[in-house]
């Protein structure tokens, strides 16, 4: 029995029904990471106690231990905090926070690639104006080998390579501090 708050008149605690319907939730979520594939679990935040368990839970191949491994891993899950599994669902969703973040990265990264290459040093130092942690002299060279692999229709790598640059430099200060107090 959950009881009452004798003043209020409140439950202590959620029903059985609300505590069942969390954990199916839950139990949907870990079907959803047991689907996915390694690379795209290695882009979640997921517990490090919890993928030994996903990549078991993936291993597993006959019907019935599947469904009991799942029960296990939803079980584990049920242990995470909230915040932990809403974090994992919001990167999961394509509309969440995450992917919206990540959207607008690239193309503020592709944005000034465009500039970069149609500009030239204007645009560049502009770029410095905005980021002056970035290299210069990595940027100029980049962008003289696209306009040079452009010309002679060779393969894009410097080209992709400005993107990547870019897409490193352009990450919000805030977001990599709170990545790399994660792995400290």
């Amino acid at each position: 029995m959950r009881g009452r708050d004798p003043e209020t008149g409140e439950f202590y605690s959620p029903s059985r029904s609300q505590q069942r319907e969390d954990a199916l939730e839950v139990r949907s979520l870990a079907e959803q990471l047991v689907a996915l594939s390694a690379a795209k679990l290695a882009k979640l935040p997921i517990p490090e106690d919890l993928m030994p368990h996903i990549v078991e839970t993936q291993r597993i191949t006959s019907h019935i231990a599947h469904k009991r491994q799942l029960q296990f891993l939803a079980k584990q899950m049920r242990r995470e905090s909230d915040e932990t599994l809403e974090a994992i669902r919001d990167a999961m969703s394509a509309g969440g926070d995450a992917a919206r973040r990540e959207t607008a990265l690239l193309h503020r990264a592709e944005h000034w690639r465009d500039r970069l290459l149609d500009e030239g040093d204007t645009a560049l130092t502009a770029l410095l104006e905005e980021y002056p942690q970035a290299d210069r002299q990595k940027l100029r060279q980049l962008v003289r080998n696209a306009a040079d692999e452009k010309a002679k229709n060779k393969p894009p790598h410097a080209y992709r390579e400005i993107f990547r640059e870019l897409r490193e430099l352009l990450v919000d200060p805030a977001e990599a501090g709170d990545d790399q107090d994660d792995e400290a």
